[in-house]
This record gives C-alpha cells, structure tokens and sequence, in this order.
C-alpha cells in the first residue's frame, strides 16, 4: 500500500479526519499530507462533501478499488505453549486467558480484532486447548491443534497454520499480548512486525531499518534498539516468499526449537540458503520453486518496523511483571497453589517471590519459590493422581521414615489433595545413573531404609498395581501392543514364580529413581518422592533403579551387586530381573494411562515394554 492507500484507509476508518490528524497518524509533515490529498482528489481516489462540522472528505468507489488487495483476511492467533515462566498461574490457565484488570488477554485482542473488522480468527492451541473451547461460541473463532506444542517451538506452529496464511493477508498474534490501544485495521499495507524501543541493554531481537522502515537485519541483544515486539502483520506477498522457506526449515533437523521468525531473519542474512544447501540441496531448490524467487534475492524480503510508543505493547515476561501492571496479582491471584502458600506461611502472595517451574515431573508439578528468605519447592499432583496414588498412605510413609533422616524436610503435606511443600536445598544435583560412586551412595540409602526395621500398613503388591493399570487402560481406549496377550501371560508366569519363593517384605521406596536421589557436595545423599512407598520385596528397589536409569543385563547386576556388598546368589538374580520384568511392565500400562489422559512420555512406553519382553526371556536361562 503506497501513501495514496494509506490515506484512503485513514478517511475510511475515521470520517471527518482533518488534515492535521492525517498528519499525526501518517507521521509526515502537515504539507506533505496536503500534497497527497490535493493528489488523490485528481486521482478521484477521495472526494469532498458535505459533514456535520462542513467540509470533509470521503472515499471514493474508485478508493475503495484501490483498497481492496490491502483488505485484511484474517488473524492467527498463538496459544499452544504452556507459560512456564508464569507458573503456578498456568498451572490450571493458559497464560493467554489470564485477566489483566479483568479482562482475559486473548478476549481483549479478540475484541480489538473485531472492532477493525477483522472476524475470520483462528486461535492454534496445544496445551490445556479444552480451556480454549468457549471461545467458539462467544466470538465465533476456531480452534487449531498443535500436537507437537510440547516439544517443539513456534516454527512448528505456524507451520502447521500455514494454509490459513497461504495467499491471504493476515495477522499473526501471541495469545499474552496487552495492547493499550488498538492497533489493527479492516486494511493493511506491507507486512510489518510491531517494534517498541527498549532503553539499555536488551537481550530482545533488535532490528535494524532503513529510513523507509524496511526491515534490512535482526540481531539478538543490543542496546538502545528498536525490537521485535507484538503483533505482526504478513501481506500474501509476503507469505509467499516467506512460507516456502519455513516449509523447508520445519524439515530440516535442529529446527525443533526455532521460533517461526527465524527463517525471516536467516533470509535477511543470507543463513537460509547456506542452511538449506547443507541439507543436501532438494529443500533449497523446492524451497526457491516454491517461493519464485533463488536463495540469492532472499535477503530482498520486505517487513516493515511498526514502531509503537511507549506503553502501546506489553509482553508479560513473568508474574512478577504482571504484578507490577495490575496490582490484583500482588496479592489476589486467584490460583490454588499461591493462595496455599501464602496460608502456609501465613505471608500476603506479595512477599511470594523469585517464582520459577521446575521440571515437571512423570507424576507431579512442581514450583521454586522464596519466603520469609528461605527457598521451598511446592508440589502439585498431576492429573489423575488422585486416583493413582493414596496420599494418606504417602503422608503415613513420611511420618514413619522421619527418623532416619534420609528424606528432605517436608514443611507441610495434605493427605487429602496431594499438595505438598517442602524445603529446598542449594547447591545439590540429582544423582548421575552413569556415576558409580554415586549409584554406591544411592545404594547405601536404600540399604539403610530396608534394615531400618521400619513397617508401614500397606504394601506395594505388583500384582494388584498391574491388574489396577490394565483395567484403566481398558477403560480407556485399550492397549497398542500388539502381542500384549501374550506378554501378559509371561508376567503371570514371573509373579507366580516369585510368590512360590515367599521373598522377604521390608519397606521399600518403589521410585528409586536416580532423580529422586539428592546428592550434597558433602558427599551425603537424601531420597526423594515417595508416593509409591510400600512393604515389598526389597530388591524391588533394586530392580526399579536399574530399569528407571535404562541400565542394560550388566549393569543391572553390578548394582544388585552395590546394595548387597557382595556376590548375589542365584535366586537373588531371579528376583531381580523378574521385578525388573515386572516394574517395565507395569510402568508402560502406566504411561499408556496416562497418555489417554493427553500426557505423552515419547519412546519410555515402548523401552518398559522391552524390559517387560527382555528380561522374561532371559530368565528362562536361570530357571
């Protein structure tokens, strides 16, 4: 759209504009825009009439022909990731649905949208996408699926939206941005990226532009610089430059975690072609057929900076940024887990700082906070827990294992919600399965639990666990495996095995697994987690240890060999891998569970199952 265009969307979109607001608008001097206008009254792009404060000026039939290839189609708006610098907040809401001065970020866009005539949105969802579904009904909007929104970035995103953005003009917009005033339009000219300037030293992607305002290189970090900031606005001939090259660059590996802007900015520096040719060639030239345009002139892509004023464009980076916008969050979040914390610690959520996710766990979520100058972690249990796990069990197991020292300190646990928080502890590293002295020291712990002498009321049956995971799994959508019958049978066979021998039962941990082993500079080693603890046979823990750190037959004994502090006998090496047979084949109708659930686990299904199909076999040689 040249300046002419411009104009004529000025008039359209505020009837009885004057020139000097034209002006303003148009960032040109007040004789400039007197020159266009004297111009497109020639062209009979605008004519004068008649107003309410005496002369205007109105668009043409022949003002709108000249508007049309600018109309805006449509808006992509992205909310498929999970927010986790906002935890626990996006714990239970997506970070674009939380209020800001009462009014959900995404509803307030939404709004804008329509307000510019811009009605065909579509909003790409991944994570907790069931809480995206009202907005079908209210703004009449439609829903895309991500499913790789957990593992990978943007780029996969957008390029799963691409056929919305193929030859049509459209926005494309983040789910958590705030803007003050509305900056969309029913027309648009090039495409453009919002730019605001950030003072001092930024680690944002700065831009540099022509005096045009073309868009000519983007650099991480810098200082005094215009950034990458907002909304963006793709024109069709632009996508169709632009969206060959992120096609070929969703293809190429080590893509994975790219932001879709990337290949924008590999284009403006030439990377593009170089990556692409290092991938053979074949995505390079489709990617030019494609484009119609070679690798060389891509560095030609035109994308304008919109510069915003200060305050126009908010990106929340964290909560405490949200706090310091609107003060509700300060102290009122509406969120479980902080209203829990603050009771707790009977603090105001204010003094509730330095909040950050952990790594979710395969069972839990998890938070780091500050209070009262002491780091905690709080644990919030994962869906379906509830029905997996007995927190009272858990919470009698704590109270029972207290004196022994070897769990972490444990500042509140409800038995009734699983909610859990404990101490936190600086400066320690969770266990290195491929570290023998630290496996030797894991090994010392579980050696000390087991002859403690300690007994609990409940105990971990393998047996009920197993028939209690297939019958959810039945329940919900059924078991892939193939030869699952089969296989099934096998573990009969090991369970009856082991209740003939009439092993031993002493308490065990169940989840040794070598992330829930604390490790101190000192040399000292605390375990962690235990909601599957149970009298058991205590080579269990032994066995779980093995297959959790994806130990191979060798290395399987070599531990057996650690706890005991000697040669294992024979029956000791059944019991082990028959509990390792067992606790793969248990672990994958686990995770089968929970992937009917929504939660995937990637390729660990498929390894527990062949620890389940491998070890049986090879017991065969020991009966």
């Amino acid at each position: 759209m040249d300046r002419y265009g411009l104009i004529c969307r000025n008039i359209l979109e505020c009837p009885g504009i004057t020139q000097r607001e034209l002006a303003k608008s148009m960032d040109l001097s007040l004789g400039t825009v007197n020159g266009l206008i004297r111009e497109c009254l020639e062209k009979g792009f605008i004519r004068e009439r008649d107003g309410e404060k005496g002369r205007e000026l109105a668009l043409t039939d022949r003002g709108r022909e000249l508007l049309a290839p600018y109309k805006v189609d449509g808006a992509l708006i992205i909310a498929a990731g999970f927010g986790s610098r906002f935890v626990p907040l996006t714990f239970e809401t997506p970070k674009g649905l939380l209020e800001v001065f009462g009014e959900r970020m995404i509803e307030r866009q939404i709004r804008q949208l329509y307000e510019a005539g811009v009605e065909d949105i579509t909003i790409a969802v991944g994570y907790l996408k069931e809480k995206f579904e009202y907005l079908i009904d209210k703004y009449n909007v439609k829903l895309l699926y991500n499913p790789e929104y957990s593992c990978k970035n943007t780029l996969a995103t957008v390029y799963r939206a691409r056929h919305l953005l193929q030859g049509r003009n459209m926005y494309i917009l983040s789910s958590d941005n705030w803007l003050r005033e509305n900056m969309y339009h029913a027309y648009e000219c090039g495409a453009w990226y919002s730019a605001a300037f950030k003072e001092g030293d930024t680690r944002e992607w700065c831009l540099t532009f022509n005096k045009k305002g073309r868009i000519t290189d983007v650099n991480v970090g810098g200082k005094d610089q215009w950034v990458m900031y907002g909304p963006v606005y793709l024109s069709r001939e632009f996508s169709a430059r632009f969206l060959p090259v992120l096609e070929a660059y969703y293809e190429t590996p080590g893509t994975e975690q790219f932001y879709w802007e990337q290949p924008y900015v590999d284009m403006l520096k030439g990377e593009a072609k170089r990556r692409l040719e290092a991938e053979g060639g074949d995505l390079l030239a489709r990617a030019e057929t494609f484009s119609g345009q070679k690798a060389s002139g891509w560095d030609q892509i035109e994308m304008y900076a919109n510069r915003q004023p200060r305050d126009q464009v908010y990106e929340f980076e964290n909560l405490e940024e949200l706090r310091l916008f609107d003060p509700r969050y300060q102290n009122h979040s509406d969120n479980a887990a902080m209203d829990l914390v603050s009771r707790v610690f009977e603090v105001p959520e204010s003094e509730i700082t330095d909040i950050c996710c952990l790594k979710a766990g395969m069972t839990n979520k998890s938070f780091l906070f500050r209070v009262n100058g002491s780091r905690c972690i709080c644990r919030i249990p994962g869906p379906g827990t509830g029905l997996l796990i007995n927190r009272r069990q858990e919470k009698a197991v704590y109270d029972t294992v207290a004196s022994l020292g070897i769990t972490e300190e444990v500042l509140y646990m409800n038995p009734d919600t699983g909610y859990k928080i404990a101490r936190y502890y600086e400066g320690t590293r969770t266990a290195d399965a491929e570290n023998w002295k630290d496996m030797e020291n894991c090994m010392g712990i579980i050696r000390k639990l087991h002859q403690s002498g300690l007994k609990v009321g409940h105990s971990f049956d393998i047996r009920e666990r197993i028939g209690f995971y297939e019958r959810l799994c039945l329940e919900h959508g059924g078991i892939p495996f193939e030869d699952y019958g089969q296989v099934r049978g096998w573990m009969n066979e090991l369970m009856d095995r082991l209740d003939r021998m009439n092993r031993p039962k002493c308490l065990c941990h169940i989840d040794a697994n070598v992330d829930n082993f604390l490790m101190f500079p000192d040399g000292s080693a605390k375990l962690l987690d235990w909601e599957y603890a149970g009298m058991c046979d205590p080579v269990m823990d032994i066995s779980m240890a093995a297959i959790y750190s994806y130990y191979d037959e060798e290395q399987t004994k070599r531990l057996l060999e650690l706890y005991l502090q000697r040669r294992p006998e024979k029956e000791e090496y059944y019991a082990v891998f028959a509990n390792a047979a067992l606790g793969g084949f248990l672990w994958c109708l686990w995770a089968v569970y929970k992937a009917s659930l929504g939660e995937e686990f990637g390729e660990y299904t498929i390894i527990m199952y062949r620890y389940a199909k491998g070890y049986y076999k090879k017991l065969q040689a020991l009966r």
